[in-house]
């Protein structure tokens, strides 16, 4: 069992940075990936951006050059710096852990979700 835990989610105006984190209870080198995704209201839950084991980073198109995934491993700590925020950043942002199990084989788990809201 992996627990996640966001923090860093708040208020912002359009053109601000945030600086989320992701607390995992595992050792996250062991994970096959971990990600950012994000809920708007009445919205699917879309990717953010995701880091694979091996360093691979992928970005949603609609926050490249403005979003920056990062982790340490030592401590266990997933990052996401979002830098020139705009209105239709707002949403909840989740953290990702893709886990393989010996008997489940790939399991995804979830935080509970930071709130992020920018404002015009």
């Amino acid at each position: 069992q992996v627990q996640l835990v966001e923090s860093g989610g708040g208020l912002v105006q359009a053109g601000g940075s945030l600086r989320l984190s992701c607390a995992a209870s595992g050792s996250i080198g062991s994970f096959n990936a971990m990600g950012w995704y994000r809920q708007a209201p009445g919205k699917q839950r879309d990717l953010v951006t995701t880091i694979t084991r091996g360093g691979i980073i992928n970005y949603a198109d609609s926050v490249k050059g403005r979003f920056t995934i990062s982790r340490d491993n030592a401590k266990n700590m997933m990052y996401l710096q979002m830098d020139s925020l705009k209105p239709e950043d707002t949403a909840v942002y989740f953290c990702n852990a893709n886990v393989q199990t010996p008997f489940w084989g790939k399991i995804d788990y979830w935080g509970q979700g930071t709130q992020v809201t920018v404002s015009s």
